[in-house]
């Protein structure tokens, strides 16, 4: 027979084995939740990574489909007529940083010494100018420095936007021939 104090050796030791595979597996276990939930995370930024590009791409195709230029020079009636056809209106900004858009964008699409129609004019009354829907412009930018926009009285009844001169609108006649940028609302 054992002597009581081998027993108890064993005892604490089977004790201890256990403890320990016991302290190994919780390590082992809590360490294989570490990684799953690193793993997790990891795919977690990737997903909002891959949704952040689609937003962006997304944005980048409203934009085009938002603007579509026509360099083709039309007499503003014409260009208007060709917008509307598409679904849309001659450009109209309704803000000073649209204005700049638009301006940016005939420089990107077209060239930097361009005139674009603007959907803006005075036909019906003299000094009244309005957007291609009859409302009052809630936004201007006539060339005021130089030349003192609108000048041309009932000669000229139409607007263009002039990249060459940062985007300023000088008013002109409705005969004249012009590039043109159609704006389409996009959701």
């Amino acid at each position: 027979m054992m002597n009581n104090r081998v027993v108890r050796v064993l005892c604490l030791l089977l004790l201890a084995h256990s403890a320990f595979q016991q302290t190994s597996e919780n390590t082992s276990s809590s360490r294989e939740k570490n990684e799953k939930r690193d793993a997790s995370n990891a795919a977690i930024e990737e997903l909002k990574k891959q949704i952040e590009d689609i937003v962006l791409e997304l944005n980048l195709l409203k934009e085009q489909q938002a603007l579509q230029t026509d360099p083709v020079k039309k007499t503003h009636h014409a260009a208007s007529d060709d917008c509307i056809a598409k679904g849309g209106t001659l450009s109209a900004p309704l803000s000073g940083e649209e204005n700049d858009q638009l301006s940016d964008y005939v420089r990107r699409s077209i060239g930097p010494n361009q005139h674009v129609w603007l959907g803006v004019n005075d036909m019906v009354t003299e000094g009244d100018w309005v957007d291609q829907s009859g409302s009052a412009l809630r936004f201007k930018n006539w060339e005021t420095e130089i030349t003192l926009q609108p000048d041309g009285g009932r000669g000229q009844d139409c607007a263009i936007l002039s990249v060459s001169a940062n985007g300023k609108w000088f008013d002109e006649s409705c005969r004249g021939e012009r590039a043109s940028v159609c704006e389409f609302n996009i959701v």
